[in-house]
């Protein structure tokens, strides 16, 4: 199985966890200059951005490890940009949704909420 089939098994799951509870789901896969957000999904007046990482079961790292501070940035930046497009007042978190497929199915998987948020940056955007 490639890589894009893997992360879009895992992107699929992903969106129907968040609708079992509750979520609406907004976007998949939204673009911005700054990168791509792979889910975004509100639930009254909190928006998650999600980053879903997807491994096989003989990776050997976490899938949450992907998600460095360089990637971290990228999110909050297109997390910034979309709320400033659709004229969000919401509250905002960044999740990290963790899975891992053996033989093209998910045997497991980690809902990381609140995995980062700004102040891990210390309010420096380089970017603007």
């Amino acid at each position: 199985m490639d890589k894009s089939t893997i992360g879009k098994n895992g992107e699929d799951f992903c969106e129907e966890y968040y609708s079992k509870k509750g979520y609406e789901i907004k976007e998949r896969n939204y673009h911005s200059r700054y990168g791509e957000v792979d889910l975004i999904a509100q639930k009254g007046n909190i928006i998650a951005f999600v980053e879903v990482k997807t491994r096989s079961e003989n990776s050997l790292s976490r899938p949450s490890e992907a998600v460095s501070k360089s990637k971290q940035k990228k999110l909050m930046l297109t997390a910034m940009k979309y709320m400033e497009n659709e004229l969000l007042t919401v509250f905002s978190r960044f999740d990290v949704f963790e899975v891992w497929q053996k033989e093209g199915r998910i045997y497991k998987f980690n809902h990381i909420e609140s995995a980062f948020d700004a102040e891990d940056f210390s309010g420096r955007y380089d970017i603007f």
